[in-house]
């Protein structure tokens, strides 16, 4: 076993997962209990405190006296520093995205890597001095302190994020932390039978309302859920008037029994006039849950509500304990604190990768496999400033213009999202010979396997410019189109 303590990172369960991928037993902790068990390896998570901000996380000391070997990441290496007296300040030069990782010195956790790679950072503060018997082992162009080791008491410390998938050699150095550890690998696979045994016992002899909005996620938890209880399984489809055109008549394709709620004009006054993104968020989700409850009262025995939650939308909505909220997703902390149904949430723990094989297992066409994903919230959070029927209108135009084109490039199904943005920033436009003054459209398209890290899609200039040219003379009142290149982190795949 190991033992992996949360300092709050929002990749903290994405370690776990890896490790459980090779067939490892991972029990999440956070810091207080970090010495409860006497596990064969502990692994210090990231985090988004400074170890000198009040109340930080920290652990006791006497944890780097137990000989059992340590793999302590970003925030977790800072505080190995911190307790053992090194040296850690804030970075003149902070360190968030892609960077190249140089190794410099010798240790057993970069055995089999190349002496240079891809790394992905994310941390403010920096290790300027090693603690005693420490040494630094590796630089980026940035930072001389990428990685510190000490080799005698097996505390292997990195700046950087090995469990992220962009991270060249990240599985490498986990791996070869499990072999210091003296654990032995293997593939470990998704067991769709047990998942559906587990709903079973859960729902018995009740009902469930399943909310599918004709993505992928809510449509695999609906299939796993019906696959459990079959008929007392009633699935609800909102039509919010926020999704992608088509999405309904897809919905009614697949579920054929779905109950479909016509809801846009409720969402539009209720939306009215609000234009920061956690209030969106948060009107969108009770909006949903109200619906959903107001429907059941016309079944009997519904107890549960079926959603598609997953894990990146778990984390970004303060999953846990010292992490923090980077946005509330309208299905974690966008519902409301009382609900009269309870959560029934299959796909909680994975990843959009595992969603998608999972979704293969259960035989669900690649029409939905192949599709990228839409928000929950939908144009809502891909509109700058308040929501409006015209502003709707101008943005899913826009959207049709950039996926169509991206499927006519063959590019759309190697991306993980490509869509519009209405930025809400106006910009003056020459059209013919006279002056215009329209909003500016902003596209986005990213490459991500879990969607906890992203880099953007070095899509080619043609492609860009057909996209520019037909928004800009296709959709009314648009003045230009910019390309977002900005990775994640530091920025989140959404705008809003």
């Amino acid at each position: 076993m190991v033992v992996l303590v949360d300092f709050g990172s929002q990749t903290a369960h994405l370690i776990a997962r890896r490790l459980r991928d090779m067939g490892v037993v991972v029990e999440i902790v956070p810091p207080e209990k970090a010495m409860t068990n006497t596990p064969k390896g502990i692994i210090f998570s990231g985090g988004p405190a400074s170890v000198y901000s009040p109340g930080a996380p920290t652990v006791d000391k006497k944890i780097f006296d137990m000989g059992i070997p340590i793999l302590a990441i970003c925030y977790g290496m800072q505080l190995t520093a911190h307790l053992l007296h090194g040296d850690v300040k804030p970075g003149k030069i902070k360190e968030f995205g892609p960077a190249t990782f140089l190794i410099n010195g010798k240790t057993r956790l970069f055995d089999s890597l190349s002496p240079r790679s891809r790394v992905w950072m994310s941390h403010g503060d920096s290790v300027v001095a090693p603690p005693p018997g420490f040494s630094f082992v590796a630089q980026t162009e940035s930072i001389r302190a990428a990685a510190m080791t000490n080799e005698v008491k097996k505390i292997y410390c990195v700046q950087f994020h090995p469990e992220v998938e962009h991270t060249e050699h990240g599985n490498i150095i986990l791996k070869n932390f499990l072999a210091i550890c003296g654990i032995k690998t293997q593939t470990k696979h998704i067991d769709t039978k047990e998942m559906i045994q587990n709903i079973k016992k859960t729902v018995r002899n009740s009902y469930a309302i399943a909310a599918v909005s004709g993505g992928l996620d809510s449509t695999v938890a609906a299939t796993l859920v019906e696959k459990a209880i079959g008929k007392r399984l009633i699935h609800i489809h909102i039509e919010s008037g926020l999704m992608r055109e088509g999405t309904t008549k897809k919905v009614m394709t697949f579920f054929t029994n779905a109950v479909i709620l016509h809801k846009e004009k409720e969402f539009l006054a209720a939306l009215k006039g609000i234009t920061d993104p956690e209030h969106k968020r948060k009107i969108i989700g009770k909006l949903y849950v109200d619906f959903f409850e107001e429907e059941v009262k016309r079944f009997k025995k519904v107890k549960f509500l079926v959603q598609g939650t997953i894990y990146s939308d778990v984390i970004e909505s303060k999953g846990t304990k010292h992490a923090a909220t980077i946005k509330s997703h309208h299905n974690v902390g966008g519902l409301p604190e009382k609900m009269k149904l309870q959560l029934i949430e299959p796909l909680r723990y994975l990843y959009t990768d595992q969603v998608r094989l999972l979704a293969k297992d259960l035989k669900i066409p690649e029409s939905f496999i192949k599709e990228q994903p839409h928000p929950g919230p939908g144009f809502a959070i891909r509109i700058i400033g308040e929501v409006t029927k015209e502003r709707l209108e101008k943005v899913r135009a826009a959207d049709n213009i950039v996926v169509e084109e991206m499927k006519k490039s063959l590019l759309y199904e190697t991306l993980l999202h490509s869509f519009a943005v209405a930025t809400g920033i106006r910009s003056t436009a020459v059209r013919g010979d006279g002056r215009g003054y329209g909003e500016v459209i902003a596209i986005r398209a990213v490459v991500s396997r879990d969607r906890m890290t992203a880099t953007w899609a070095e899509l080619p200039y043609d492609l860009l410019q057909k996209m520019a040219s037909r928004i800009v003379n296709e959709v009314p009142n648009v003045s230009r189109v910019v390309y977002d290149i900005t990775t994640k982190p530091p920025g989140t795949i959404e705008w809003e």
